[in-house]
């Protein structure tokens, strides 16, 4: 990363780093997944129950290791952590090209679940929250923005698909994720004493010295235990929140291009449009979110997102015209941008850094309910009624439902007892 600014805040260069590293996973399969689902259910004739397993066993073992890496990170630090993730999810990549069976491709999942669990956005964001303060709704923004303009990607994994076969294509995708992925991760230092600095740098402890001091000016955040957090209301209202986010972002990355292309009649390249047009909104939200989530409360920012996401898998599921899939995008995108860095942003404003990595791994096991029940109650509904409309209809009504979590995950009260933060 020569081309940063040597004097820039080395948060940020952390934040780059991040960046690039989420582009990498969402191009190459997170976002691309619908397009994968598509040639593998041609070419194998497999369910789309079969296929969406595979989602259900990336999310499920990332939600396992939840809370066990956010042990370690809170201990180690994520820099080991996501070099590891770096080589397995390169490796989960080229096992996947070679895919004759369902076995070997739930078995290649497996191995980039793993990958991804260990070199994405789970210690990538722990890091940030440890290097930011005042600006950490900016940058997870900026992080999540990696994941956004990732999504790109799917039109230009189609088009690969098409000129070389997704064989190829998957294999050749393992081999870029190691090749830009290892430096990158390199770049990741633990925490801000680590290098002499402070979180959010130098600047802020110039504008604010209590910021650098501790002084009574600025009062201290509240620090829980994991214990502490889990006693709260607010950790069970904004996890049960996100998990309803995630049945409507899971089931349309895993399913949308099929229902487009096999309930609606469009082409896999010409759906693929439609969810670049949704990445494009969903970099809008994002750079929305960096004006506003360090200004307003993001709880009620969140709740109003919710109902976004509902109307736009309603106008995905009833489309009948171009404008409809348009609105749907857009809507759909906007809001997963402006409600995703969100998520980590709250549980650090409300829970603190002192147990913030066994926090995140804890809220995961409840959040991943709804990323593995999304694409498989989509699916399983599908494979019964012939296409998605049941299913798509019930999870934009549970995402409205979900609005009211987030409109009542009021922050908590500070801990107080033997465990509180010295």
């Amino acid at each position: 990363m020569s081309w940063l600014p040597s004097r820039l805040f080395y948060g940020w260069r952390i934040a780059s780093a991040g960046f690039g590293l989420q582009f990498i996973q969402a191009a190459l399969i997170h976002q691309s997944f619908g397009a994968y689902v598509a040639v593998l259910r041609e070419e194998f004739g497999w369910s789309k129950t079969a296929l969406s397993a595979a989602s259900a066993i990336q999310q499920l073992e990332g939600a396992l290791l939840g809370p066990i890496q956010g042990w370690i990170i809170d201990r180690a630090g994520a820099r080991g952590m996501l070099r590891v993730g770096v080589l397995l999810f390169g490796a989960g990549l080229m096992m996947l090209s070679q895919v004759e069976s369902l076995t070997w491709f739930y078995l290649s999942f497996v191995v980039l679940a793993l990958g991804a669990s260990l070199g994405g956005h789970f210690p990538l964001s722990i890091a940030v929250v440890h290097w930011f303060e005042k600006k950490r709704a900016r940058a997870l923004s900026f992080l999540t923005l990696g994941y956004a303009v990732g999504g790109i990607g799917v039109s230009v994994v189609a088009m690969c698909f098409v000129l070389f076969g997704w064989r190829i294509t998957a294999f050749g995708s393992g081999v870029l994720a190691i090749l830009l992925g290892w430096p990158l991760a390199g770049i990741v230092k633990n925490r801000p004493r680590d290098i002499g600095e402070i979180p959010d740098g130098r600047d802020a402890a110039a504008a604010d010295p209590a910021a650098a001091t501790g002084g009574p000016e600025r009062p201290a955040p509240p620090e829980f235990t994991a214990r502490q957090a889990l006693g709260t209301s607010a950790f069970w209202f904004i996890s049960l929140g996100h998990a309803f986010a995630m049945l409507v972002i899971g089931a349309i990355n895993v399913h949308a291009i099929t229902h487009m292309k096999e309930t609606l009649g469009y082409s896999v390249g010409q759906a693929a449009l439609f969810m670049t047009l949704q990445t494009m909104a969903q970099i809008g939200g994002i750079l929305l979110g960096w004006v506003l989530g360090d200004r307003f409360q993001k709880r009620l920012i969140t709740a109003f997102c919710m109902l976004f996401h509902m109307l736009g898998l309603l106008l995905l599921t009833y489309a009948s015209s171009v404008p409809m899939l348009v609105a749907f995008a857009v809507l759909n995108g906007v809001a997963w941008g402006l409600r995703g860095p969100f998520m980590q942003a709250m549980r650090a404003d409300y829970f603190g850094r002192r147990s913030i990595g066994m926090i995140m791994g804890l809220s995961s096991i409840i959040v991943v309910l709804g990323q593995i029940g999304g694409p498989l109650f989509a699916g399983i509904l599908a494979d019964a009624t012939g296409n998605y409309r049941v299913a798509f209809t019930v999870l934009a009504l549970l995402a409205g439902v979900g609005s009211a979590f987030f409109w009542f995950a009021h922050p908590p009260k500070a801990p107080t007892g033997p465990e509180r933060a010295p």
